[in-house]
């Protein structure tokens, strides 16, 4: 492979966070020619309707709780300061009404992130050593352990009060009825509309010179397109066209290992249970309480093996809740290989539903915590599938034995807060100018022979794989019987 320069011609697969990200800063540092192909139609879809990869999603969870794991901590932190400037951006084109051409789905004086706050909740009777690690990881960024609020600690109950986040420490009123409540509010955390974010990252880099190529025909990877040798020069779309390259980036989220079954050693796909409540616009007093401005992004027993997760409601009203304690995986044959790949309403084999396990563990949570809902019922459910590596650290790195190749994924559930500011780093590795502490992170790596990797280690004999499950159906969507936590 020839050394890269500014005006290699570089394609990226996938127009997700990290494809997007990725694109966006190789423009930022002076590459002119980066083009984007992805099967999905996203200009026109607004990565909604009809998209199914996990960056097309309704909302995302903005956090900094990493325990001890410092340096996402650092990043996040990083990130949320574009956040904050991308909200102004879309703020001032709306005041001064120039019309920069944004995609449908985004408009002028959008919002991107919303500063709701989180509420991290423990099952126990004390913070488990995760929270514990993370308001100690806090303490070391100034300014970062005040913005948290715990429950119990007086200081932290004064403070919330004189800067009105008070409301927000116990929302599920679990004190008033003689609950246990061990939580932990976080003032600087929230959630992005993701979708639209996604949109305002696509204007970014076409405003900067990146060409994107869309669609089920000329933006769909056929295959990659390698020389004798081994090494990458091209890929091939499912419309019969070949498209030279000097370095092709793979950022395909959980599509990546069929893609690249190499990887399948270090990430494997996997998926996360999504289940959606409807508010009609109407009970203004539900539309109300579960508004951005009364409830915060909510999370319940996370590294206690409850998994779950909930947000406050949307300009829609979906008040969207996930199930992340299992992780599923989806086993079958792609080119003689078996591995986990997504089934989703729209590939070839489909899935519309969620384990029966998760769907009963969100019902649960919010017969115990938020009743006023049950008369509801779900909306709606669905996997969303993305790659899980084998220490939850991304992958990022040259693919071993095959110049001119890039893997960018291993997202392992937490990458979408890294939008603005994830491609920074990619860069530094595409450049190859020696890792730095992401570089050390993300590399390549294999798993440990005769230890856990984060499931990895189970495969296809595994119990997480689907086709061994009870899969819920609408007939399960209705609520009744006692809360089981």
């Amino acid at each position: 492979m020839a050394s890269i320069n500014k005006n290699s011609n570089i394609i990226i697969v996938g127009a997700g966070v990290f494809g997007l990200s990725t694109a966006l800063w190789l423009a930022k540092s002076g590459y002119t020619s980066v083009t984007v192909y992805d099967q999905q139609p996203y200009t026109t879809n607004s990565y909604r309707d009809g998209a199914d990869a996990a960056s097309a999603d309704i909302n995302k969870i903005i956090r900094f709780s990493y325990g001890n794991e410092i340096e996402y901590q650092t990043l996040a932190l990083e990130a949320s300061k574009v956040w904050d400037e991308w909200n102004q951006q879309l703020a001032d084109l709306q005041e001064s009404g120039e019309d920069v051409g944004l995609p449908p789905g985004i408009k002028a004086g959008d919002k991107l992130w919303f500063n709701s706050g989180m509420l991290r909740m423990s099952v126990g009777d004390t913070p488990d050593k995760f929270e514990q690690e993370t308001l100690k990881s806090m303490e070391k960024e100034k300014g970062l352990r005040e913005k948290q609020y715990e429950v119990g600690n007086v200081a932290d109950l004064r403070r919330a009060q004189e800067l009105g986040w008070a409301h927000k420490l116990d929302p599920f009123h679990r004190k008033e009825q003689g609950k246990p409540h061990v939580a932990v509010l976080d003032s600087k955390a929230g959630f992005v509309a993701a979708g639209r974010s996604c949109l305002w990252a696509m204007h970014l880099c076409q405003r900067d010179g990146v060409k994107f190529v869309l669609g089920p025909y000329t933006g769909k990877l056929k295959a990659l397109v390698s020389k004798a040798d081994g090494s990458i020069n091209g890929i091939e779309t499912e419309d019969g066209k070949t498209h030279s390259a000097d370095l092709v980036v793979v950022a395909c989220g959980g599509w990546t290992p069929a893609i690249l079954p190499e990887t399948s050693r270090s990430i494997e796909t996997t998926a996360g249970s999504v289940v959606n409540v409807q508010i009609p616009r109407e009970n203004k007093k539900l539309w109300d309480r579960y508004a951005p401005e009364n409830m915060p992004v909510f999370t319940w027993g996370m590294k206690e093996g409850k998994g779950m997760y909930g947000f406050p409601r949307t300009e829609d009203g979906i008040i969207k809740f996930g199930y992340r304690a299992t992780k599923w995986t989806n086993y079958d044959q792609v080119n003689g290989e078996t591995l986990s790949v997504p089934k989703t309403a729209f590939t070839p084999k489909k899935e519309t539903n969620v384990p029966l396990i998760s769907l009963n563990a969100v019902k649960s949570l919010i017969s115990e915590f938020l009743p006023e809902l049950t008369p509801l019922g779900i909306n709606s459910t669905r996997l969303c599938w993305y790659t899980d590596s084998i220490d939850n650290s991304f992958l990022i790195d040259h693919v071993p034995g095959r110049p001119g190749l890039i893997v960018c994924s291993g997202g392992s559930g937490h990458g979408f807060k890294f939008l603005p500011i994830l491609g920074r780093e990619v860069v530094k590795i595409v450049e190859g100018k020696g890792k730095n502490v992401y570089g050390q992170m993300w590399r390549w790596r294999e798993p440990k022979q005769g230890e856990k990797n984060n499931g990895l280690e189970e495969g296809p004999d595994g119990p997480r794989v689907l086709a061994k499950l009870d899969m819920a159906s609408e007939k399960d969507w209705e609520f009744g019987g006692s809360p089981r936590l």
